[in-house]
């Protein structure tokens, strides 16, 4: 596999243009096209250079392999990857805007249950440009430029952990927040992990003043334990600390997510539990009816359910919402279609696509 062109921010692709002895305005072109989405052999810049380039960097790194539209309009994408490997991401419209869903590497190595994109474990970190290029390709695909961005919002909530994929990350959200590029502000960007409380403090420090999502689901850390295995190295009470460390060096308030999984976690004693233990923070709290995973024996609750667990926070004065639920006709929970996809691959040849 040759390397990444859109690894590179401006200062590192200029440095480049000027070793093989083009004029800076080169960089600007080059730059320019890579962030509209543009195959190296598609963005006009000398002959001489673009061979140069190609020689050592991937044409097309990030491919839309697949695209699956919902009912609800949500649209799932299944990429390809210049080694093989396959990831996926979502596009989902709202009144303010249209988010994608990226994912960080290739499968995960958490081992959450509830969760399809650790079925098959890690098999890779994605580089910043692999991350990117996800945004750029589906930018592109659905009309958009970068002064008519297509996506204005972006959740990293995909296949893999971004703490555990840390440096590529950060540099991630440098490059598609440069204000060259395609300039989404961190504030309309959100990082979900599970609880990798150094990585958070680490991260409080990087002056990117995103919205940290906090994978929770559960009130106990033996409950916790049950359901995630990253409970066992750090304790919610830890990750209360990293949470309250955030705040205090970027003022941004976090939020917890808690998927309401059936017999698990969503009585009203938890609900009383997880006030308790978040009242007077400041956060809020996603609720989510657990996207039940094929090859898993959890299970979700009623709607009626679900709202009855809102009612109890909101009733003891906790901020929290019931994510709306999109795109479960084309599996759209983070690894649900990549799993498929890899189901019918193997099936079909015997080995996985890997």
């Amino acid at each position: 596999m040759k390397k990444i062109l859109q690894d590179l921010n401006f200062e590192e692709l200029s440095a480049l243009v000027a070793e093989k002895g083009e004029k800076p305005y080169r960089a600007k072109q080059l730059f320019e096209g890579l962030m509209q989405g543009k195959a190296i052999s598609a963005i006009p810049v000398s002959a001489a250079l673009k061979s140069a380039l190609l020689e050592a960097y991937e044409d097309e790194p990030v491919k839309i392999l697949n695209t699956f539209v919902s009912a609800d309009g949500t649209k799932k994408f299944l990429f390809s990857l210049a080694d093989g490997n396959i990831i996926e991401g979502v596009l989902m419209s709202y009144k303010y805007g249209n988010t994608q869903c990226v994912s960080t590497q290739v499968g995960c190595r958490m081992g959450c249950k509830f969760c399809a994109s650790t079925l098959n474990g890690r098999v890779r970190d994605l580089t910043a440009g692999e991350i990117l290029g996800q945004i750029l390709a589906v930018n592109r695909l659905e009309g958009g430029t970068l002064k008519d961005r297509k996506v204005t919002n972006i959740v990293l909530m995909g296949s893999g952990e971004p703490f555990d994929n840390y440096d590529n990350v950060v540099k991630f959200l440098r490059l598609v927040t440069h204000e060259g590029g395609i300039r989404i502000s961190a504030r309309n960007i959100s990082l979900s992990t599970c609880g990798l409380v150094p990585e958070m403090r680490k991260f409080a420090l990087e002056n990117i003043p995103l919205n940290l999502t906090v994978s929770l689901h559960a009130v106990t850390d033996e409950e916790r334990r049950r359901t995630m295995p990253i409970a066992n190295q750090y304790s919610i009470s830890e990750i209360l600390g990293a949470c309250a460390y955030y705040f205090e060096r970027t003022g941004r308030r976090y939020i917890f997510e808690y998927s309401l999984i059936a017999g698990e976690n969503c009585d009203e004693e938890h609900a009383l539990a997880l006030a308790a233990l978040l009242k007077g923070r400041p956060c809020h709290v996603n609720l989510i009816r657990l996207n039940e995973v094929e090859e898993r024996d959890l299970k979700s609750v009623s709607e009626k359910e679900a709202y009855r667990f809102l009612g109890v926070l909101e009733k003891q004065g906790v901020s929290a919402t019931l994510r709306r639920s999109m795109g479960s006709d084309i599996g759209g929970a983070c690894g649900q279609l990549r799993a498929r996809f890899l189901r019918k691959n193997h099936s079909a040849s015997g080995a996985d696509v890997e």
